[in-house]
């Protein structure tokens, strides 16, 4: 099972179910279906108003990971719940730190 696909030495691409306006920001497990495959699910509090949800979520991704905020970006589903975010940087780094996730 992957939830990410490796599109380079240099970054990785992730698949993510975003759930704006939650209680809490968090993780919320790994989840697949029939039309996106495996996926991450993250919720965060604040609403999908202005790119708020997206912004929230990389900064909790950053956070978590420990990668900088510049090394993230929404290659799609900027206004879709499901987003495909690649992360720049040490790919080994990278799948070390999203194993620990799970």
């Amino acid at each position: 099972m992957s939830f990410f696909t490796i599109k380079d030495q240099n970054s990785l691409i992730l698949s993510i179910k975003l759930t704006p306006n939650a209680k809490k920001t968090s993780i919320i497990g790994v989840s697949c279906d029939d039309k996106y495959g495996h996926f991450i699910k993250i919720s965060v509090t604040t609403i999908p108003e202005k790119g708020k949800a997206n912004k929230d979520l990389i900064a909790f991704l950053s956070k978590t990971l420990k990668i900088a905020k510049s090394n993230f970006e929404i290659i799609s589903g900027m206004t879709d719940r499901y987003k495909k975010i690649m992360i720049i940087g040490d790919v080994e780094y990278i799948e070390e730190k999203l194993k620990r996730l799970k």
